[in-house]
This record gives C-alpha cells, structure tokens and sequence, in this order.
C-alpha cells in the first residue's frame, strides 16, 4: 500500500515504503528500471528518495500503515504524483505504434512481468501515456546464482497492454539500443547504496551495480532472442 506524502519541497508523491513485504528489491527495480526508461526518453514520471522520520507514525491512525512507517525509516523511494490522470485502458485510449514499439520493448529488456492488459501500470494524463510500478522487473536479482541464463531469455509479451497499438519494435529497436549504455550508467548509480550492502554473494555495493549493468549490458550485446514476436 505507497502512500500519498507531501515532502519539503512542498510537492506531492507517490511513497513506496522500504519497509513493505516485497523488500528492496522492489525499489532497486523501481529506481534502476525507471530512470533506465527515463534515460531512453520514455514518459515516466520523476523519481526521488523520499527520508521518512518513523515518528510521524504516531499520528498515523491505521495501525497497519503505522507499521510500515516504522519499518521504513530512512530512504524510501517516492514518485511524483500525477494530478489527473487515469487508470490506462487498452479499450479506451489510443497508443501510436511507434511509442507503443519503445514500451513494449522497454519492458522486454527490463523482463517486466507486470504490464498486461489485467494490470497495466500506465496512466493517461494530460501529455499522454505514463509508465508506473517497475518494481517486478529486473527478476534475475531474486536468484543471482542462476541471472546468467536470463540475458538471453524471451519475453512473453502474450498479454502486453500495448500489442492492440501495433507496436512497431524494429524502429524501436533501432531508436533504443544506441541510448543503452548511457542511460543504463546513469540508472545503476542511481540506485542508493543502503539498499544494495550487505547483498548475499557481494562484497560492496559496486560490486553490485557492476553486476546489474554486466548483465544487462550481455543481454543488449546478444542476439535479440529476448524481443518477442509481435504479429498483426
């Protein structure tokens, strides 16, 4: 359950909680994910940390919001508020191919698993299309001891929420994979360093990082077995 916060900037966001059962993972996902989007030009919105002072629970008066509060003092992660804008629904609103092309394999690169028709973590607001929730991508960092085999795995795109736009994924591939290496630099430094000590197998949190932008660079470099095929 994220939050509704206003931070001392005075503006509104959307706080996931470090202390919430998905764990960091979730948020190192959320971070590597969306600023890797936001580096290859695609709408998501601003990420930030949030620092949450756990006594503020004790104005809280739902004792199950109250607990994630003081399980998550410290860095959270905390994503703009969109003001206005609407659940995406395939039915609905209108994707043009070619941005349709660049989500579509976005989320193959990224393997995210939660952008289907059911669930489609995507907005429309004023300016078009956002792109929210990557916490279920990246799903190699769950099981490093095996990740090797997933720089090269397919992604199912069978329930995608943008294959009724036509996605055109060879222009997409063509306009994305060029921005790749630079976006993903920036993207793996931007993931705090609390969040990645003390990970099993790994020394330091560089050690980390190098891991995530090894893998992810192996997967750009081999053949694009990983993109799905999309007919129609």
């Amino acid at each position: 359950m994220p939050g509704l916060v206003e931070a001392d900037d005075r503006r509104l966001y959307v706080l996931k909680w470090c202390g919430a059962a998905q764990g960091r993972k979730a948020l190192i996902a959320e971070v590597l994910a969306g600023e890797f989007g936001r580096g290859l030009g695609l709408p998501v919105p601003e990420l930030v940390l949030l620092d949450l002072d756990p006594v503020l629970a004790r104005s809280e008066p739902e004792h199950q919001i109250q607990d994630q509060m003081r399980a998550s003092g410290g860095a959270n992660l905390g994503m703009a508020f969109v003001s206005g804008a609407l659940n995406f629904d395939p039915l609905c609103f209108d994707v043009d191919p070619a941005l349709a092309g660049r989500v579509l394999w976005f989320d193959a690169f990224v393997g995210n698993v939660d952008r289907s028709w059911r669930n489609p973590n995507m907005l429309m607001a004023a300016g078009g299309l956002r792109l929210i929730d990557h916490g279920a991508t990246l799903i190699f960092h769950h099981h490093w001891a095996g990740s090797a085999a997933w720089a090269g795995r397919r992604y199912d795109a069978a329930d995608h929420a943008l294959l009724p736009a036509a996605p055109d994924l060879k222009a997409a591939d063509a306009e994305l994979a060029p921005l790749v290496p630079a976006a993903l630099e920036t993207a793996v430094a931007a993931v705090p360093e609390v969040w990645l000590a003390d990970e099993p197998g790994f020394d330091t949190p560089d050690a980390v990082r190098a891991a995530y932008r090894d893998l992810l660079t192996a997967r750009l470099a081999g053949r694009r077995d990983w993109l799905p095929e999309v007919t129609g």
